[in-house]
Order: C-alpha cells, then sequence, then structure tokens
C-alpha cells in the first residue's frame, strides 16, 4: 500500500473537493463515505468503492474488517493522521473513509409491486434530516424515495453518514418536482403532511396502496401546487404549544402510520 504525506497529492486534492462540493460530486458521479460501518456497509451492498483512506492506527485497530474493505476496494491509500483531517467531515474519526461511485437506484414504479408504499420529499434543505429519513424509510419498510430535485444533496456526507448505511439499500428517486411527479403516476393514493386543522388525522387515516405520502420543506411546508396535486391532506395531531414537528420526526410519524 502506498502511503500520502502530501496535502498536494492529488487522490487527497479529489477527496476534498468531493467532501465540500455537491457539483464536484455531481460531476464526477463519485462521493465519500466516513467510518467503518458505513464503508462496509457500502462494500456489503455491492457497492463500487473506488479509493480508501486509512490512517495505521485504524488499520490495527479494525483489523479484520480492513483487509476485507482493502481486498474489495480498486486502491487503498495510507494517510498520516493530520492528512486524514483534512478529508474528514467528522470531528471523532475513525479513520476510514472511501471514494464511492454514485449509486444506481433508479428505480421505476411500474417495476416496485403494486401495494407499494413511498414517500417524497418536497424541497427539503437539512442533509441530517434527510439521512434520518432514509434510516427511517428503510427501517420500517417504505419501498422508494422520490425527491425533487431542489432538495440537499443526497450523497453529502452529512447525508451519506446520518443514513447509517440506508443510502446503500433504499431505492430513490431524484425528479423534477413533486407535483410532475405526481401527474405522471395517477395511480398513487398521494397525502400532503400539512399543518392545517382542517386535515385529516394521520392516525385516523386508512393508506390505501400504492400511496405516497408528501414532506415538505422544514421551513416553509409543502408548497401549494404540491399540496394542490395531492389527494388528501393529513396532518400530525399535537396537543403541546409546538406549531410543528421536525421534518424527519414528522416523516418518521407518518412512514410508522403508513405501514402499521
Amino acid at each position: 500500500m502506498v502511503t500520502l504525506t502530501s496535502k498536494d497529492n492529488s487522490n487527497i486534492k479529489n477527496a476534498i473537493k468531493l467532501k465540500n462540493s455537491s457539483r464536484y460530486r455531481r460531476q464526477t458521479g463519485l462521493f465519500i463515505a466516513e467510518g467503518l460501518r458505513i464503508c462496509f456497509d457500502a462494500m456489503l451492498s455491492s457497492a463500487v468503492i473506488e479509493t480508501m483512506f486509512v490512517t495505521e492506527k485504524a488499520i490495527e485497530k479494525f483489523s479484520d474488517k480492513f483487509d476485507k474493505l482493502k481486498d474489495y476496494s480498486k486502491k487503498t491509500y495510507v494517510v498520516t493522521d493530520k492528512i486524514f483531517e483534512l478529508i474528514s467531515d467528522t470531528e471523532n474519526s475513525q479513520g476510514i473513509l472511501c471514494i464511492i461511485k454514485a449509486l444506481d437506484k433508479i428505480s421505476e414504479f411500474d417495476t416496485i409491486k403494486k401495494n407499494g408504499k413511498f414517500l417524497a420529499l418536497d424541497n427539503l434543505q437539512d442533509p441530517n434530516n434527510l439521512g434520518t429519513i432514509l434510516r427511517s424509510a428503510e427501517a420500517f419498510g417504505i419501498d422508494c424515495i422520490v425527491m425533487s430535485n431542489d432538495c440537499c444533496d443526497i450523497y453529502s456526507p452529512k447525508v451519506v453518514r446520518g443514513s447509517m448505511g440506508a443510502i446503500f439499500r433504499i431505492p430513490f428517486i431524484v425528479c423534477g418536482s413533486i407535483e410532475s411527479f405526481l401527474s405522471k403516476n395517477p395511480d398513487l393514493n398521494s397525502y400532503a403532511a400539512v399543518v392545517d386543522d382542517c386535515a385529516l388525522s394521520v392516525n385516523e387515516m386508512k393508506f390505501n396502496t400504492p400511496c405516497i405520502a408528501v414532506i415538505g420543506n422544514e421551513g416553509n411546508g409543502l408548497k401549494q401546487n404540491t399540496i394542490d396535486a395531492c389527494d388528501y391532506k393529513i396532518t400530525i395531531p399535537m396537543s403541546g404549544n409546538a406549531e410543528s414537528l421536525n421534518a424527519s420526526v414528522a416523516a418518521s410519524i407518518i412512514i410508522w402510520e403508513m405501514i402499521k
């Protein structure tokens, strides 16, 4: 294995750009995953690991799994702790980071079972929320995630890390807008999540399959044209003084109601 000690090395510069730039991730079709568990999940999910960076400490600490990752990865570089800090996106890193080829997870709805249950995200902006939603969606058995193209980058390091490996397993689609997606899939029963006393309570709703629930922007909620495109408006009843819930919390509650 080659050891890299210079921040000017092209491989290091590439990793830093992938960490910091969503545009560069789109241009190259690559993204980074950091941490032993997530990198190992990538391997188990047959994702293509182009390059792995690892510190000497990580090799010693995770020797068994490191050997498997090294054999699976196309290239492996040992880096100093100081260099790893430049490419890392975490404060307490485990010393393992992989560059991974963008996932071929595009799923056409006509190939998914007719009684499928889906989740749509409209202009969701917080990477932490998106990562948590992916994790909840996989845990409870959502069949596919649909995202408008103005959502935050699903390949952001924070999304990848927050998904706890779900990004490698759950199908997802990025579309122009949720409104246009719904118009092209009229057989889906669509449910817009809103804060509205006139909306139907989610815990009394029967989600007729195939169905899709739509979650909106953290601050502004759903766009009006998206709400208008949905068949039903649903809301999560609250007895406290809070005006609304965090987007990932709301999504998780709605997912649970959909699948129970």
